[in-house]
Protein backbone atom coordinates (compact mmCIF):
# COMPACT_ATOMS: atom_id res chain seq x y z
CA UNK A 1 0.00 0.00 0.00
CA UNK A 2 2.88 2.34 0.71
CA UNK A 3 3.95 2.52 -2.95
CA UNK A 4 0.36 3.25 -3.96
CA UNK A 5 0.09 6.22 -1.59
CA UNK A 6 3.49 7.86 -2.17
CA UNK A 7 2.20 9.83 -5.14
CA UNK A 8 -1.29 10.45 -3.77
CA UNK A 9 -2.28 13.86 -2.47
CA UNK A 10 -4.86 15.13 0.00
CA UNK A 11 -6.14 18.49 -1.28
CA UNK A 12 -6.82 21.26 1.25
CA UNK A 13 -8.39 24.58 0.29
CA UNK A 14 -6.52 27.51 1.83
CA UNK A 15 -8.80 30.39 2.74
CA UNK A 16 -9.37 32.74 5.66
CA UNK A 17 -11.78 30.52 7.60
CA UNK A 18 -11.15 29.36 11.16
CA UNK A 19 -11.82 25.73 10.25
CA UNK A 20 -8.92 25.64 7.78
CA UNK A 21 -6.62 24.61 10.63
CA UNK A 22 -8.67 21.50 11.39
CA UNK A 23 -8.83 20.49 7.73
CA UNK A 24 -5.09 20.95 7.25
CA UNK A 25 -4.19 19.22 10.51
CA UNK A 26 -6.38 16.23 9.60
CA UNK A 27 -4.94 16.03 6.08
CA UNK A 28 -1.37 16.22 7.40
CA UNK A 29 -1.96 13.60 10.09
CA UNK A 30 -3.64 11.27 7.63
CA UNK A 31 -0.99 11.79 4.94
CA UNK A 32 1.80 11.18 7.43
CA UNK A 33 0.17 7.98 8.68
CA UNK A 34 -0.01 6.45 5.18
CA UNK A 35 3.04 8.14 3.61
CA UNK A 36 0.93 10.26 1.27
CA UNK A 37 1.31 13.95 0.43
CA UNK A 38 -0.48 17.27 0.78
CA UNK A 39 -1.64 19.64 -1.95
CA UNK A 40 -2.82 23.15 -1.13
CA UNK A 41 -4.97 25.38 -3.31
CA UNK A 42 -5.70 29.06 -2.85
CA UNK A 43 -8.26 30.58 -5.19
CA UNK A 44 -8.13 34.29 -5.96
CA UNK A 45 -11.58 35.63 -6.69
CA UNK A 46 -11.20 38.10 -9.55
CA UNK A 47 -12.29 41.72 -9.20
CA UNK A 48 -13.83 43.35 -12.23
CA UNK A 49 -12.30 46.71 -13.08
CA UNK A 50 -12.50 46.08 -16.81
CA UNK A 51 -12.55 49.72 -17.82
CA UNK A 52 -9.50 50.47 -15.65
CA UNK A 53 -7.02 47.94 -16.98
CA UNK A 54 -4.03 49.29 -15.05
CA UNK A 55 -5.97 49.21 -11.77
CA UNK A 56 -7.14 45.67 -12.53
CA UNK A 57 -3.58 44.52 -13.30
CA UNK A 58 -2.26 46.07 -10.09
CA UNK A 59 -5.05 44.51 -8.02
CA UNK A 60 -4.40 41.08 -9.57
CA UNK A 61 -0.69 41.38 -8.83
CA UNK A 62 -1.37 42.39 -5.22
CA UNK A 63 -3.88 39.56 -4.81
CA UNK A 64 -1.31 37.09 -6.16
CA UNK A 65 1.37 38.34 -3.77
CA UNK A 66 -1.04 38.09 -0.85
CA UNK A 67 -2.05 34.57 -1.92
CA UNK A 68 1.60 33.49 -2.10
CA UNK A 69 2.25 34.88 1.38
CA UNK A 70 -0.82 33.19 2.89
CA UNK A 71 -0.26 29.82 1.26
CA UNK A 72 3.44 29.81 2.23
CA UNK A 73 2.64 29.74 5.94
CA UNK A 74 0.31 26.76 5.47
CA UNK A 75 2.83 25.07 3.18
CA UNK A 76 5.48 25.48 5.89
CA UNK A 77 3.08 23.99 8.45
CA UNK A 78 2.40 20.97 6.23
CA UNK A 79 6.11 20.51 5.57
CA UNK A 80 6.96 20.58 9.29
CA UNK A 81 4.15 18.14 10.10
CA UNK A 82 4.67 15.59 7.32
CA UNK A 83 8.33 16.09 6.46
CA UNK A 84 7.34 16.60 2.82
CA UNK A 85 6.96 19.71 0.72
CA UNK A 86 3.33 20.05 -0.37
CA UNK A 87 2.19 20.86 -3.87
CA UNK A 88 0.92 24.43 -4.04
CA UNK A 89 -1.66 25.76 -6.48
CA UNK A 90 -2.78 29.35 -6.80
CA UNK A 91 -5.72 29.70 -9.15
CA UNK A 92 -7.96 32.54 -10.19
CA UNK A 93 -11.71 32.31 -10.68
CA UNK A 94 -14.80 31.13 -8.89
CA UNK A 95 -13.64 29.06 -5.90
CA UNK A 96 -15.70 25.89 -6.25
CA UNK A 97 -15.22 25.75 -10.02
CA UNK A 98 -11.45 26.06 -9.62
CA UNK A 99 -11.33 23.36 -6.94
CA UNK A 100 -13.31 20.91 -9.07
CA UNK A 101 -11.31 21.78 -12.19
CA UNK A 102 -8.05 21.14 -10.31
CA UNK A 103 -9.34 17.75 -9.14
CA UNK A 104 -10.20 16.86 -12.75
CA UNK A 105 -6.76 17.97 -14.00
CA UNK A 106 -4.57 16.35 -11.34
CA UNK A 107 -5.04 12.59 -11.12
CA UNK A 108 -2.76 12.26 -8.09
CA UNK A 109 -5.27 14.16 -5.92
CA UNK A 110 -7.15 11.35 -4.17
CA UNK A 111 -9.17 13.16 -1.52
CA UNK A 112 -10.56 16.63 -0.80
CA UNK A 113 -10.35 17.65 2.86
CA UNK A 114 -12.60 20.51 3.96
CA UNK A 115 -13.21 22.12 7.33
CA UNK A 116 -16.80 22.67 8.42
CA UNK A 117 -17.92 25.79 10.22
CA UNK A 118 -19.46 24.66 13.52
CA UNK A 119 -20.35 28.15 14.75
CA UNK A 120 -23.13 28.75 12.25
CA UNK A 121 -26.17 27.08 10.71
CA UNK A 122 -24.14 26.63 7.52
CA UNK A 123 -21.05 24.44 7.21
CA UNK A 124 -19.65 27.01 4.78
CA UNK A 125 -20.08 27.83 1.10
CA UNK A 126 -17.53 25.33 -0.22
CA UNK A 127 -18.84 22.45 1.91
CA UNK A 128 -22.43 23.32 0.97
CA UNK A 129 -21.63 23.40 -2.74
CA UNK A 130 -19.46 20.26 -2.83
CA UNK A 131 -22.02 18.24 -0.87
CA UNK A 132 -24.92 19.64 -2.89
CA UNK A 133 -24.84 20.76 -6.52
CA UNK A 134 -21.13 20.04 -6.94
CA UNK A 135 -21.28 16.43 -5.75
CA UNK A 136 -21.83 15.12 -9.27
CA UNK A 137 -18.68 16.89 -10.51
CA UNK A 138 -16.43 15.82 -7.64
CA UNK A 139 -14.76 12.56 -8.67
CA UNK A 140 -12.94 11.87 -5.40
CA UNK A 141 -13.98 11.27 -1.78
CA UNK A 142 -14.57 14.35 0.36
CA UNK A 143 -13.68 14.44 4.05
CA UNK A 144 -15.39 17.11 6.12
CA UNK A 145 -13.61 17.88 9.38
CA UNK A 146 -15.68 19.65 12.05
CA UNK A 147 -14.15 23.00 12.93
CA UNK A 148 -14.53 22.39 16.67
CA UNK A 149 -12.13 19.43 16.91
CA UNK A 150 -8.85 19.84 18.76
CA UNK A 151 -5.54 18.70 17.29
CA UNK A 152 -5.51 15.78 19.76
CA UNK A 153 -9.00 14.70 18.71
CA UNK A 154 -7.99 14.87 15.05
CA UNK A 155 -4.82 12.85 15.62
CA UNK A 156 -6.82 10.18 17.47
CA UNK A 157 -8.94 9.79 14.33
CA UNK A 158 -5.95 9.31 12.06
Amino acid sequence: MQNETKNRFFLVVVDETEELHQALHFACARAKSIDANIALVYVITPNDFGHWASVNALMREEAREQAEEIIKSYSDYANRFTGKTPLVYIREGETTDQILQLIEEEEQICQLVLGANTKSDSAGPIVNYITGKGAARCKIPVVIVPGNLTDAQIEALC
